[in-house]
């Protein structure tokens, strides 16, 4: 596949959340360029992604993966500048989106298509769009080129992001553009390693309960499973954690009481 056919941009807003920054990406089309996910709002970054979409014979339409700042940060004033629209897959993920694209949605780039996949987990709304030919896949937050991808409950759901990962599984997919980090060449062994991270963590964080013997917080089962991560990440890592305490709740497998104490349900 010619490289030619996307270009990815580089935000500057770089964080702990965002790695090195949000990758904006422009695609190349028959009639025009789509940008997925304008991550900000500065000024020097629009005025790139303007130039790179005049190249690409004008930008027409602005994509969003999902509702997080650092995706939808520069779409509003971006809009305003060229006057196309915004679509994601739903306005309640992001309220200001002129259209809603469903799952399987398609937008014609004339020798190829792209087409919206709904990939919920990460967060409720999310989307990747996959360009089918050249077997690309543009992931936003499923996954990131370097490191893992935090769900925080309500909004992210463990349970449905590994799901998410099998689907994707299913895909030829040749090559993934994450939103955070370098392009992923081995997209199935990324996957894959994706789903085993995850599983692993679900074995420690049981384990912990166990050795707990009564109902633990969360705090106390973070500073059992998370041993090697600095102590001023715990409240982060405690969001995690409680997305496969959910998980293992709607399993049937855990439980919470009153007091927000976790414990681990006898095996049936």
């Amino acid at each position: 596949m010619s490289q030619e056919r996307y270009s990815i941009l580089l935000a500057p807003n770089p964080s702990m959340m965002t790695g090195p920054g949000t990758n904006t990406l422009l695609l190349s089309g028959s009639e025009g360029a789509i940008v997925i996910d304008p991550g900000d709002p500065d000024q020097k970054h629009l005025e790139r992604i303007v130039r790179e979409g005049q190249v690409r014979g004008g930008i027409r339409h602005i994509l969003i993966t999902h509702g997080h700042p650092d995706h939808v940060g520069g779409a509003a004033e971006l809009r305003e500048r060229i006057g196309v629209p915004i679509s994601a897959f739903s306005r309640a993920g992001v309220p200001l989106a002129d259209h809603e694209i469903p799952d399987g949605a398609t937008f014609d780039l004339g020798d190829t298509t792209l087409r919206a996949i709904h990939t919920p987990g990460h967060r409720f709304d999310h989307l990747c769009f996959w360009l089918e030919r050249e077997g690309v896949l543009f992931a936003g937050d499923v996954v990131a080129g370097t490191g893992t991808v935090v769900i925080i409950p309500p909004e992210g759901h463990m349970g449905v992001y590994l799901q998410t990962l099998k689907r994707l599984q299913q895909l030829p997919i040749a090559r993934i553009v994450p939103a955070h980090g370098p392009v992923i060449e081995d997209p199935q062994a990324k996957l894959s390693d994706y789903i085993a991270h995850r599983l692993e963590r679900e074995r420690q964080i049981i384990d912990a309960l166990n050795q707990f013997g009564h109902p633990a917080t969360l705090i106390g089962l973070v500073r059992l499973v998370y041993t090697d991560t600095d102590p001023k990440l715990y409240a982060m890592a405690a969001r995690s954690l409680e997305a496969h305490l959910i998980k293992l709740q709607e399993e049937g497998r855990a439980q919470v009481d009153a007091q927000q104490h976790w414990s681990l349900l006898p095996s049936r």
